[in-house]
C-alpha cells in the first residue's frame, strides 16, 4: 500500500519534519513530482538541514529512498546535497535509488528559465529559476533528457542536440549570462550520478510492494500550485495532488491508501500570485517574524494571511484527504484574535468554491473570528494539555473541512507533534 503526505497551501507547509516522524513507520519514502525548488526542513540533533531533491526518509538508516520518474533533477544541486549530507555522517550509498525515467536539468534549462521570467517584466511568475518549467516543458514536448540516458552510448550526441535547440531559443531573448560556465559543473555531476543506484523506478517500487513494503510519497510544494487546479498561471509545471502519486511513481490507483494533507494553522505564500486572505499589515508581519517565514531555499520573506478555509476545503476535495496535519500552530500563541476565511465575497457575491480564474477576481474574504489561547503551547505533550480555546478552534476546522485532524504541530523539534487520534 502507497499512503501519501501532500501539502494542502502553497507550499511550506512543514512536509519534511512529518514525512520525517512518520518515516520510521515505513519501508520506502518516494518522492513523486517537482525539482530542486522544493525546501523541505528538518531539525535533526538541533541542526536545520534542508532537502531538495532527495526524500525525507534519509535520516533513517533502515529507511530506502527514491526519486521517483515525475522528479525533474538537477544533477549539480542533487550532488551538492548528497555531498551535504555526508558532511554530517549521514551516509547514502545504499538507501538512495533513482527511476531512470526521471528528467534531467540541464545548464541550458536554467537560462532558459532566467530568460523568460525576465522577458515577462511585471508579468512574472515568480520562477525559483531552478530550470523547472522549461524541463518539463521538454518532458511534454517530447524532447527531454532523462537519466537513463545518461548510461546510454550516444549520450553526448543528445545532449548537444537539445542544447542547440535551447540555444536557438535562447537567441530570442536579451539574456546575457555565459551559461555554458556551467556545463563544467554540470559534466562533473554527471559523472557522479552515474555512480548511484538508477533503478527501473516503476518495477523495483512496485516489486517491493508485492513483497509486502509499506511506501509513503512524498509531495513537493502544495495543491494550490498544481498545474491543473491551481491558481494557474502562478503554479508549478507538475501535479501536486494525490492523482500526481500514480504517474509520478509508476503504481496503480488501487495501491493508494491514507491521504495526509499538511497546513499551516495560517497561510504563506512566495513569489507572484493570488492570495485572497494575504495580510498587509501589522498582522502580517506578526505572522511572518514569528514564524520565521522565509523560503528554505530561495530566502524570499513569505506573504503572510489567515488560514483560507475556502482553498483548504477545495485542496482536501481534491486529494480525498483522509488525515490532516496542522502545522505551526504555536505562531498563534501570541494573538488574542485568530480569523478565518470561510467564504470569499466576488463582485457582491458570497461563496464557499473556489473560482476557475483566481488571478484577475477582486476577492474579499469573509472572516470568521476566534477567541486566540495567548500562552505558549510548544510546551504541551499531551492533547489535553492544550488550551480550550484551541481545541475548539481545531474541531471549527474538522467541521469545516470534513476530515479530521490526527496530528498538530507546535514546534520545531522532532518532538513537538500531538496525536490527536
Amino acid at each position: 500500500m502507497v499512503d501519501v503526505l501532500i501539502g494542502l497551501q502553497w507550499g511550506d507547509e512543514g512536509k519534511g519534519k512529518i514525512v520525517d516522524y512518520l518515516a520510521t513507520h515505513y519501508h520506502i519514502i518516494a518522492r513523486f513530482q517537482g525539482g530542486p525548488n522544493a525546501g523541505h526542513t528538518l531539525y535533526v540533533n538541533g541542526e536545520k538541514v534542508v532537502l531538495r531533491t532527495i526524500p525525507s526518509g534519509v535520516f533513517h538508516p533502515d529507511t530506502l529512498n527514491l526519486i521517483g520518474n515525475g522528479v525533474v533533477i538537477d544533477p549539480v544541486t542533487l550532488k551538492g546535497e548528497i555531498e551535504g549530507l555526508k558532511a554530517i555522517g549521514i551516509a547514502l550509498d545504499q538507501n538512495l535509488f533513482i527511476a531512470h525515467k526521471a528528467h534531467l536539468i540541464l545548464p541550458s534549462h536554467r537560462a532558459l528559465d532566467a530568460a523568460s521570467e525576465q522577458a515577462k517584466g511585471t508579468d512574472k511568475i515568480g520562477s525559483t529559476l531552478k530550470g523547472i518549467g522549461p524541463a518539463y516543458m521538454d518532458k511534454t514536448g517530447r524532447n527531454g533528457l532523462r537519466v537513463g540516458d545518461i548510461l546510454s552510448g550516444n549520450w553526448a550526441e543528445k545532449y548537444n542536440k537539445l542544447k542547440e535547440k535551447h540555444s536557438e531559443l535562447l537567441k530570442l531573448y536579451a539574456f546575457d549570462v555565459d551559461w555554458a560556465e556551467w556545463e563544467k559543473d554540470f559534466f562533473e555531476a554527471i559523472d557522479y550520478l552515474k555512480q548511484l543506484n538508477i533503478v527501473n523506478g516503476e518495477y523495483w517500487l512496485n516489486h517491493h510492494l508485492q513483497s509486502g513494503k509499506k511506501v509513503l510519497a512524498e509531495g513537493a510544494q502544495g495543491s494550490m500550485l498544481d498545474i491543473d487546479y491551481g491558481t494557474y498561471p502562478f503554479v508549478t509545471s507538475s501535479n501536486t495532488v494525490a492523482a500526481g502519486v500514480c504517474t509520478g511513481l509508476g503504481v496503480a490507483p488501487s495501491q493508494i491508501g491514507e491521504v495526509y494533507g499538511i497546513t499551516k494553522a495560517y497561510c504563506t505564500r512566495v513569489g507572484s500570485g493570488p492570495f485572497p486572505s494575504e495580510l498587509h499589515d501589522e498582522t502580517g508581519e506578526q505572522l511572518r517574524v514569528a514564524g520565521q517565514e522565509f523560503g528554505a531555499v530561495t530566502k524570499r520573506p513569505r506573504r503572510c494571511g489567515w488560514i483560507d478555509l475556502v482553498a483548504l476545503r477545495y485542496a482536501v476535495m481534491l486529494s480525498g484527504v483522509t488525515r490532516l496535519i496542522v502545522t505551526k500552530a504555536d505562531v498563534l500563541d501570541a494573538f488574542d484574535t485568530l480569523k478565518a476565511a470561510v467564504a470569499y465575497k466576488i463582485n457582491g457575491v458570497t461563496t464557499d468554491e473556489f473560482p476557475f480564474e483566481i488571478s484577475g477576481l477582486d476577492i474579499v474574504p469573509e472572516y470568521r473570528s476566534f477567541p486566540g489561547w495567548e500562552k505558549p503551547i510548544s510546551s504541551c505533550t499531551q492533547p489535553e494539555q492544550l488550551p480550550v480555546e484551541f481545541t475548539e478552534y481545531c474541531r471549527f476546522l474538522e467541521q469545516y473541512l470534513k476530515t479530521r485532524i490526527q496530528f498538530v504541530s507546535n514546534g520545531t523539534g522532532r518532538e513537538h507533534l500531538l496525536t490527536l487520534f
